[in-house]
């Protein structure tokens, strides 16, 4: 068997060796020694990391299709899709700058800019219809312009920096799941929320966990992945307990003529300096019978 898998066409012998280097392709194709640990565990990891980066490309996909078949972004927290974006950048930013592989951190590089056409799309289907066209074309100039610019900012910042905002991904991670999961909370729904996403999500934190631990073995990183497994964990549960009800249903049971304390404030800016003039219809005359010019009342005359 060793006389075949030595014997392979250059392209296979090269693309394992890139994948898992040469000592562990030697050890694994070559030599078929399934008992060294050592490289099954690497070369384990690195099937995984990549299959996460490949996964990673198309993950946003189900929930950008959504939003654009809906025309409607309910559901989803602007906040927190934002700062989710933020981290993504972080991560990969952080990553690159230390020369980790590329199948350690290639899904953050993916999401990122899956998350960007996310939050421009939220910004472009407004939650509520009494904000102006020209309001979200406005937001969304001054967003891409925002992402453009941190982007920059992260590629020229020192490493030394850039460890210290990677520290900081872990309250950011906090802090971009906790709008989303008190959103679905209060609404009693998840709206257009994919579940392909959050699962996805959750499957792989727990692989990104084993292979930042057997690849890079940085412990910031690791704990990033772990606080947003626990996170994604919650959202996921709140898919079980609220899938098949829709948001929508909370506004099917308000009164007729009702208005919510929300709806008021929404439309006090609105109001703010208008008069309302109300016209009332014009009622059709009521035929009456008139007096001839001459006043004589005329009677018809009977022999």
């Amino acid at each position: 068997m060793t006389s075949i898998t030595r014997n392979l066409p250059w392209f296979i012998v090269d693309l394992g060796t890139a994948v898992i280097g040469e000592k562990c392709y030697s050890s694994l194709v070559e030599n078929l020694d399934v008992g060294d640990a050592e490289c099954l565990k690497y070369s384990l990891s690195k099937g995984l990391g990549l299959g996460i980066v490949v996964g990673g490309s198309i993950m946003k996909v189900p929930q950008l299709l959504l939003i654009l078949s809906a025309q409607s972004a309910r559901g989803l927290s602007f906040s927190a899709h934002a700062l989710e974006t933020l981290s993504y950048a972080i991560t990969t930013a952080y990553s690159y700058r230390n020369n980790f592989p590329f199948s350690t951190y290639g899904e953050n590089l993916f999401l990122m800019i899956q998350n960007t056409l996310i939050t421009l799309l939220i910004i472009y289907f407004p939650s509520t219809t009494l904000r102006k066209t020209q309001d979200s074309t406005g937001k969304l100039i001054l967003t891409s312009l925002a992402a453009a610019v941190s982007g920059a900012v992260l590629y020229l910042m020192p490493t030394e920096t850039l460890a210290f905002l990677q520290l900081g991904t872990l309250p950011l991670s906090l802090f971009s799941k906790v709008p989303q999961i008190a959103q679905n909370a209060r609404a009693k729904s998840t709206g257009q929320l994919s579940a392909f996403a959050v699962i996805s999500q959750i499957v792989g934190c727990l692989a990104r966990l084993f292979t930042t631990a057997t690849e890079v073995g940085d412990p910031i990183v690791s704990a990033g992945f772990a606080l947003a497994l626990l996170l994604n964990s919650v959202l996921g549960m709140q898919m079980w307990m609220y899938w098949g009800k829709d948001g929508k249903d909370t506004y099917s049971k308000t009164a007729i003529g009702a208005v919510s304390e929300k709806e008021k404030e929404d439309w006090a800016p609105e109001r703010r300096g208008r008069v309302d003039v109300v016209v009332t219809p014009k009622s059709s005359p009521v035929p009456r019978h008139t007096a001839s010019p001459s006043g004589r009342k005329w009677s018809r005359k009977i022999d």
